[in-house]
């Protein structure tokens, strides 16, 4: 998972290893901050597997899924992603500062989607963050993001609702809970298109 400062990034992440550990795998996790606090890089491995996961760390070219919550984070980590993996990318735009105060190019979602597919045929463009704010908050775009990812992973549901619950306080357990059922409905409508 990757993404910038802020998007819960590492919150989604831990609520991704405890439904795996649920679930009965092996997880290994690992997070790399950077100058998160001033919206600057996230991401989060997460390795789990029925056999022992040996290390967190996943190698270029190895990831089975890679989920970004911002698109020029999402191109910026392309190169983890196996051939054939799966990507899926918010679609709302994150610029950072550089882009703002200093005129550099910010990918258009065209742009993200054309590189993408260069890797793998299983690119996914989600509007989590547009969503998630009619739902009441911008905040649970994260979880958007694994209601999405939970349809392809193919653990019980129940698992996950039982995991976001124990992770997030209780005043915001109903618009997540909202949050996750409208990621499992986009991937089901975007896998039923595709056929994937």
């Amino acid at each position: 998972m990757t993404g910038i400062g802020g998007q819960g990034i590492i919150i989604a992440s831990d609520i991704l290893a405890d439904v795996a550990l649920a679930a009965g795998y092996d997880v290994k996790k690992t997070d790399s901050l950077g100058m998160s606090q001033r919206g600057g890089s996230v991401t989060s491995h997460v390795r789990l597997a029925e056999e022992k996961v040996f290390s967190p760390k996943i190698s270029q070219g190895s990831a089975d899924y890679l989920v970004a919550f911002e698109r020029l984070e999402a191109l910026r980590y392309a190169e983890f992603l196996r051939p054939d993996g799966m990507a899926i990318v918010d679609s709302t735009p994150v610029p950072p500062l550089s882009v703002i105060y200093e005129g550099y190019h910010y990918p258009s979602i065209d742009e993200v989607q054309e590189s993408l597919s260069a890797i793998t045929q299983q690119v996914y463009i989600v509007p989590a963050v547009e969503i998630a704010t009619k739902l009441g908050s911008p905040r649970v775009a994260s979880v958007l993001h694994l209601g999405f990812l939970s349809v392809f992973l193919e653990i019980p549901e129940r698992i996950w609702l039982d995991r976001i619950k124990k992770r997030l306080p209780p005043h915001l357990h109903q618009v997540n809970r909202r949050a996750f059922a409208v990621g499992v409905e986009l991937a089901q409508e975007q896998r039923k298109e595709t056929g994937k």
